[in-house]
């Protein structure tokens, strides 16, 4: 959903935007590129950072895109032209998803450098490019048709979608360096420090330079849109949007006037609203689900028209779909709502 604030924030650099293939100097030693990706969130932000590791001077790359024949042209073409000549030293990735971890395992091989990442999210990246983890296969529809998504269609495209990990992730480096909440990082003489957030992926890292006052927020903090916080098959009774909503609270005390650099969307500055604006979103969906559910019990599928006001594809309907149960979850979790698995083997949820 779009953000209806967004004239509280301020970006920089207007409407620029890194052609493919190309970068935009943001900061010295900072380089923003941009790959695009096949569905409707149809780009994802990469960052180069100026580098020296063991002596040898060169750059660190921080997310990665998809697994893609036109995002492998995009990167080498990268490398020919906006290196300065100078090899890839490391490669960060902020979280497990797709179009971030998606060509570390090319990348690294290539430069012949080192994965750094958190220990939760690398080993549920081994996992789901053998077998798709929240997104499609059996488990997944079994999943989804136990909160009300019971279309025959939509079922059997899920399942047959046991492959959408893999496809974009088919490699995962065989070793990584671990990434944890606090941990600082020297880059190009200066310290990033480590940021988790938890509810958007199950250990996400952003990186904080104080020197700079930047921030590379990955998906932890978008500015036009919210980020998706789902419940998958793996974990059905997670609440992770308890989780992403005490995350937000622990970047208030980065300074106003950070330069946010998310993975969708353009760098930005107001990072406290952006907060606050997200705050009070799930705030009213939370409150718009409470409303809903004391009419009658509710399952997720009939609360998509509430909480998503625009028509889904499938790609999109199961994100959303993750993303109701996440709100019905945090509701029940904390015991204000009560869930019933009723004659038709489908959860409804109704007040205590």
């Amino acid at each position: 959903m779009a953000n209806p604030r967004e004239h509280e924030l301020h970006y920089p650099l207007g409407d620029a935007l890194p052609a493919p293939g190309q970068v935009l100097d943001l900061l010295p030693g900072v380089r923003w590129v941009r790959m695009g990706l096949p569905f409707a969130l149809d780009h994802i932000n990469l960052w180069l950072l100026r580098d020296e590791i063991d002596g040898r001077p060169g750059w660190t790359v921080v997310d990665c895109g998809i697994h893609s024949d036109a995002t492998i042209a995009n990167w080498e073409q990268v490398f020919a032209e906006h290196l300065d000549g100078l090899p890839v030293l490391r490669v960060i990735v902020t979280h497990f998803h797709p179009d971030h971890m998606g060509l570390s395992a090319w990348l690294t091989e290539r430069w012949q450098c080192r994965l750094w990442i958190s220990a939760t999210d690398y080993n549920l990246a081994r996992v789901a490019s053998s077998s798709t983890v929240g997104m499609g296969g059996e488990t997944a529809a079994a999943f989804f048709g136990s909160h009300g998504l019971t279309d025959p269609d939509s079922l059997a495209k899920i399942r047959a979608r046991s492959s959408y990990y893999p496809s974009m992730v088919p490699a995962v480096p065989a070793s990584y360096r671990r990434l944890l909440d606090g941990l600082e990082i020297a880059i190009g003489g200066r310290i990033w420090r480590c940021m988790v957030g938890y509810g958007h992926a199950p250990e996400h890292i952003s990186l904080f330079c104080e020197e700079l006052a930047v921030l590379i927020s990955g998906d932890m903090l978008l500015p036009r849109i919210s980020t998706n916080v789902s419940v998958v098959d793996v974990e059905p009774e997670a609440d992770p949007l308890s989780l992403y909503l005490a995350s937000l609270q622990r970047l208030l005390p980065l300074p106003e006037n950070t330069l946010v650099l998310p993975s969708h969307g353009k760098p930005f500055r107001g990072l406290h609203a952006r907060v606050d604006q997200l705050q009070e979103h799930h705030r009213e969906r939370l409150e718009e689900v409470m409303q809903a559910c004391a009419a009658k019990p509710c399952h997720a599928a009939e609360l998509l028209e509430l909480l998503f006001k625009r028509k889904l594809d499938l790609h999109q309907t199961t994100f959303a779909m993750g993303e109701s149960v996440a709100h019905l979850n945090a509701l029940w979790r904390a015991q204000k709502l009560k869930r019933r698995l009723e004659a038709d083997g489908v959860y409804r949820f109704s007040p205590v």
